[in-house]
């Protein structure tokens, strides 16, 4: 019974999937659309359809015009055209993005400030992970950790934490480990909460967070600043005259400029690695479950057969996406303490 029951929870968690991308039987599912649909931003959130009509949640919408000024309105004013001089552009160069024109006729980017599908979701679970966090300081505050053993949810949480904090903290920082805890723990569960979010088909899941380049960006920015703003003298001095032969850094200086460029490379792979490895695993779900549509018109059988192929691959694709959820935010989190602990050498004494 309970198999039966953990069968039924995860073709949930993949069916809902399958009503945002049936738009009608008779035109076909235009498969680029359907992805960056589901992947993309939006300043709606979507839900489902039903009928052929979208159900969505409005989201605000908080822009200033250069002329104008500011202007606040829901989205929901946009489905039906322009609103107060602004609309949803459907140019390459800014298709999905709010624009207005200026006195040329031309589309123009207004200061764009608007609570977004990614930026509501970022919101909802940054407050998740508080609450989880709170929750587990509080049964600490009541009982003696040293006389009694947390159980439960407090339980997992000490062996996470105890996890991030020997096994990858410890091991890579050094003995500065304390200084760098706070940030590395907080990155590493905010990663975690939001991947395992993404995977969640519907509201208030389902975004696609961590799998938004702007998002990585600012976490690779914050491993950048610890490295570099931190490091000690050792550090930049390795950086700006490393131990190699006199000709490597005078007249030219080859080996610091290496140095530098890596000082950059470095921020930019964990960037780079956590953006795609989530957006990929979204694309490739979905992809999964595209099949059923577009093998509609091939036949019942057909159609039948390929169906049942992709429920069960898109239930696989989805438990393999909780183990991805889990070594993404690792492996973030250990590149980030291998290079904090590569700032933070002494240099050897003879």
């Amino acid at each position: 019974m309970k198999r039966l029951r953990y069968i039924l929870v995860l073709l949930l968690a993949v069916l809902p999937l399958y009503a945002g991308a049936q738009e009608s039987d008779e035109v076909d599912l235009d498969i680029q659309e359907y992805l960056f649909g589901h992947v993309g931003d939006a300043y709606e959130w979507h839900i489902t359809t039903v009928n052929g009509k979208p159900v969505s949640i409005p989201l605000p919408v908080i822009v200033r015009s250069k002329t104008t000024g500011w202007h606040c309105f829901s989205s929901k004013h946009l489905e039906e055209g322009a609103h107060e001089g602004f609309y949803i552009s459907t140019s390459e160069k800014y298709n999905g993005k709010i624009v207005e024109q200026n006195a040329a006729g031309e589309e123009i980017r207004p200061l764009d400030l608007s609570i977004t599908k990614n930026v509501l979701a970022l919101m909802i679970n940054s407050l998740i992970l508080i609450l989880l966090v709170l929750s587990t300081a509080r049964w600490y505050r009541k009982h003696d950790a040293v006389e009694e053993a947390p159980k439960g949810f407090p339980g997992l949480m000490e062996m996470m934490v105890t996890m991030v904090e020997d096994d990858i903290i410890k091991e890579c920082v050094g003995k500065d480990y304390k200084r760098y805890s706070p940030y590395l723990l907080t990155a590493f569960f905010f990663i975690f909460i939001n991947n395992l979010m993404g995977i969640v088909p519907f509201f208030p899941g389902g975004a696609n967070v961590t799998g938004n380049i702007a998002v990585t960006l600012v976490l690779a920015v914050c491993t950048f600043i610890a490295v570099n703003v931190f490091g000690n003298k050792h550090y930049w001095k390795d950086i700006l005259w490393p131990d190699v032969p006199t000709w490597l850094k005078v007249p030219v200086p080859l080996m610091p400029a290496i140095e530098i460029i890596g000082m950059f490379t470095k921020p930019f792979s964990l960037m780079v690695r956590l953006f795609a490895n989530i957006f990929a695993g979204h694309c490739m779900i979905l992809g999964v479950v595209a099949v059923i549509f577009l093998t509609a018109k091939m036949g019942v059988a057909m159609n039948a057969g390929l169906s049942a192929v992709a429920i069960f691959l898109g239930v696989f694709m989805d438990v393999l996406e909780l183990l991805v959820a889990f070594i993404q935010a690792y492996v973030f989190t250990m590149l980030s303490a291998v290079f904090i602990g590569m700032s933070r050498q002494e240099a050897e004494t003879e």
